[in-house]
Parts: C-alpha cells; structure tokens; sequence
C-alpha cells in the first residue's frame, strides 16, 4: 500500500492560475488533475482517486465553501486546501477553516509555501488514514480471532478464517493448515463479504522456523483464487510448536504495509485456534476409541436368527456419551441389552462400561432381566449414587422364540410383522432410583418377526417432540430391509439428524 504516487485535483475557473498550480505541484513530484468548476470538482473526486484537493475560494457556479462542505460530506479523509487571490482577509481565512478547509493561501502564492503546505497537510492526513487502516483492521483481526475460536470443526474454523482475512485486507484471500490426521485443507475466500470454501492443498513446510514469520512469492505458486493480476502474494506462517506444521495466511502483497504487523497477528491468532482445535480432535478420537473399546468386538452366530448393530458416536464437536449395547449367548440363551448413562463426557463411558460388565456378570450368574436390574441397580446406589441410566434387558430362547423382557426407563422397542409395527411397553423407573419395578414381560417372538433397539439419539431432535420421533421411527421401520445391516443405515440415515448431537446405538433382532 505504500508507495504509491500522490493525486491532487487543482480546481480554479483561470486557466492562467491554474497553469500555475499544476506546474509547482507537477515538478514537486505529484500527479495532478484538474477542474475549472465546481460541479467538475465533485464529479472528478466521485470518479477518481484523489489524495488532495486545492480550491479556489471563488468559482463560477458554486463558492469555495460550499465546494469545500460538499467534499468533506462524501470523502471526510480527504484534505482540503483553499486558494485566493481576492478572499484574503482574516473574516474570509476564518470562514473558509470553519466550513472544512485544512488550510488557507492567499495569493501572491510562493511555490515553496504552495508545496510545503501541501506536503504538511499530506502527512497528517496520511498518518491520519494509516492509523484509522489499523484501527479498522484490528477491529477486524479481534472479530475473526472470536469466530475462529468458536467455530465448532476444523473446516469451519478455516472458512472462517478466510473470511475473516478477506474482510480485513478488502482482498481474496486464504488460509492454509493441516489437520489432527494430517490432511493438509485450505480455507478460500474470494474477496470481502464472500463465502469462504474449503479445498484440498499441498504446501511444502520444508525450513519454516518455529514462531511468525513472512514472505514474498509470486502469486502462481499459490493458485487457490484469483488473486489480483501484476501483484505478488504474501505469505505469513506461524508455527507455533516444532512438531506441528505450520499454518499460512496469504493475501495480496498490495494490501500490506510496513512490517505486516496485522498479518502476523493474523497469522498467530488462527494458529493458536487450529492448535486448540487439533487437541480437541486428538482428545475426542482418543475418547472414541476408548467408548468403542468398551462395546463388543463382534455379534454372535445364533441359529435361527440374524442380528444386525449399528452405533455411531455424536458428531465431532460433541463429547462422548454413555451408550452401549450387548449381545451374547448364555446357556442356549441370546442376552441382549441396551442402554443409555445419562450424560455427555469421557465419566459417562466409563460409567456405561462398568454397566455393561455388571450385565454380563449378573447374566452369567443365571438371573432372569428384572433381577439383573434389581442388582444393577443396587450397586449404581451403591457405588455410583449421583448417577442415572436407562436399560433395557431381554433374554431369548432361539429355537422357540420365547422372551423375557425388562426395562428401566429405556425407550420401547419394536416388534414388526408383516408391516405391522408395536411398541413392546414396558414401563419402570430408571436405573439409580429406588422404586418398585414391575415383572418380566414374557411374549414369544413370531417367525419372521423383527426386533428393533435403540437409544434416544435416533429419534429425539431439537425440532420435534419425543412422541414425533417414536411415531417417524414407526412410519420408517415398517418395512424391514432384506438386509438388517442395510436397514440399520436406513434408519439412521432418515431418522437421525445430519449432525448427530447425541450417540446412536440401533440393535437389531430378526427371528428367521
């Protein structure tokens, strides 16, 4: 931005004077346009780019002053310096600074204090807009900063960036940074007020130094948007650990000045969004693995039936929850369970695995389901007293279909015949309250019946009630798929929310 050649508009209906002018500012170095009105005056400083103006205080059609009050109402940076050789006395200069003008000549004008005057009104006009750029472009750097700590995923913290960079420089512009996996995304946003995409792109990282640093290359080497043509692009990257790439801001080299102090700053702030944002991808992966460590490796082969499970933890922004699901044979008997620890969090999967282990262990004792949730529940009051949970339990003699079926506040499951759907209710409080809980609900499964599980996070969303989740959940599972592992997806896929908020566990049973 520096650097660039000064324009002044000479405005004086004498053609004489006006020589004058020109000629002294021309030979001091600056470019210089003119107007002999005016009505010229204002159209030229709408039109072009206009540094300064120097105005004779008596024009044909409108004075000076009102020239004057007309600039400094559309372009109130724009300085103003008013020239005469007939309003010379103290009541004219006095009216001619009040109305707007930054200074006042009187002629016979010498050429030294002509350019001197124009050179000082200059500065402090200069250092005026320069001090305003950065006071609007901090302004800036502070809104992205916030957008970019709260954006909710990697992507979105990069479109936001680019955003954010491209209304700060009033430029295309783009952001480069590489992800927890090492998947390396840009940011693109073609100018201010645009939205921001998020591409692939490969940078070599190859010597960057560790903290913020900034350099120059050719626009080519950058292909992400169209950048402005005969310019160059500059490029800040901050590394902020040695064992992590560096992130990139690149803009065109024409919207810097001195020292890029807003770039870097730039630079660094979106850096230190993209380190937080890469910890809570690593700790959420962490935690996933973890959660799903804790469900069962694999579904059992029981004659007669075909079992299908689908789970999928909450979307990335979201901590894990507390749901599971078990499925194993005992004694010529299918266990199935499924339930939900209240919660959202790293303690609410670990409550649910001990959960699941106190299931099993009750299981393989020879407890019918409601006796299982009896002792569940006495050891959730007793070794987890602030804790709640739902569980549904149902054991299942493959050869006869017979079932035992207790719940615990867990969601009703669905048996479907022949496009028939049920609710199977079974109503008992939660787990974690002491209370009484009714008996085993016993029924015999018909062939060709289909069983179906799930946790809340399938049906519940912010826009609808829970009695319209059960009733989308009933209209969709009518018809069961041929394949039970393509009709967990199917459900899934037209119940639940494109973000999933909370877990998802589907557990399906067909009795063949």
């Amino acid at each position: 931005m520096d650097g660039v050649p000064t324009t002044i508009l000479v405005v004086d209906d004498s053609r004489t004077k006006r020589y004058l002018l020109v000629s002294w500012l021309t030979r001091a170095g600056f470019t210089v346009l003119e107007a002999e009105n005016g009505a010229e005056a204002l159209a030229r400083v709408e039109v072009d780019r206009i540094d300064l103006v120097v105005l004779d205080v008596r024009l044909p059609d409108l004075s000076g002053y009102e020239v004057c009050e007309q600039i400094k109402a559309r372009h109130p940076a724009m300085p103003v310096i008013h020239v005469s050789a007939h309003a010379v006395d103290v009541a004219d200069r006095a009216q001619g600074l009040t109305r707007g003008a930054d200074a006042y000549l009187t002629e016979p004008i010498e050429p030294e204090e002509l350019i001197a005057t124009t050179r000082a009104v200059l500065r402090y006009y200069q250092a005026r807009q320069r001090a305003e750029l950065l006071a609007e472009r901090l302004l800036g750097l502070a809104d992205t900063t916030v957008a970019v700590h709260a954006a909710p995923t990697f992507a979105r913290l990069l479109e936001a960036a680019a955003e954010g960079a491209a209304q700060i420089f009033k430029s295309p512009a783009a952001v480069i940074a590489e992800t927890f996996d090492g998947d390396c995304l840009a940011g693109v946003c073609a100018g201010p007020g645009e939205v921001a995409a998020v591409v692939p792109w490969v940078v070599d990282d190859t010597g960057v130094p560790t903290g913020a640093t900034v350099r120059v290359e050719p626009s080519a080497n950058w292909a992400l948007v169209e950048w402005p043509a005969n310019d160059t692009l500059t490029i800040a990257a901050a590394k902020l650990r040695e064992d992590r790439a560096p992130l990139y801001v690149v803009v065109p080299t024409a919207t810097q000045t001195a020292r890029t102090p807003v770039l870097k700053q730039l630079a660094q702030a979106v850096a230190a969004a993209v380190e937080g944002q890469r910890s809570f991808d690593e700790e959420h992966r962490i935690a996933v693995t973890l959660q799903r460590s804790l469900l069962p490796r694999g579904l059992p082969t029981v004659a007669g039936l075909d079992l299908a499970v689908r789970y999928e933890p909450a979307s990335a922004q979201t901590e894990v929850g507390g749901d599971f699901y078990e499925l194993v044979m005992l004694d010529g008997h299918l266990l199935l369970a499924i339930g939900d620890v209240a919660g959202h969090s790293l303690h609410a999967a670990t409550v649910m695995a001990e959960l699941r282990h106190a299931v099993r262990a009750y299981a393989v004792e020879g407890h019918q389901p409601g006796e299982i949730l009896h002792r569940v529940n006495e050891l959730m009051r007793t070794l987890l007293p602030n804790e709640v949970a739902t569980l549904c339990v149902l054991l299942m003699h493959p050869p006869t279909g017979r079932v035992r079926l207790a719940s615990a506040g867990h969601l009703p499951p669905l048996l479907i015949m022949d496009g028939k759907v049920e609710f199977v209710q079974h109503s008992a409080p939660l787990l974690g309250i002491r209370a009484p809980r009714p008996a085993d609900l016993e029924f015999v499964v018909p062939a060709g019946a289909t069983l179906v599980f799930y946790t809340d996070g399938l049906i519940e969303r912010r826009d609808a009630t829970i009695d319209e989740g059960l009733a989308a959940l009933s209209r969709v599972a009518a018809t069961v798929d041929g394949d039970l592992d393509q009709f967990c997806a199917r459900l899934l896929v037209e119940l639940a929310p494109p973000e999933i908020q909370d877990d998802v566990a589907v557990v399906v049973l067909r009795r063949r």
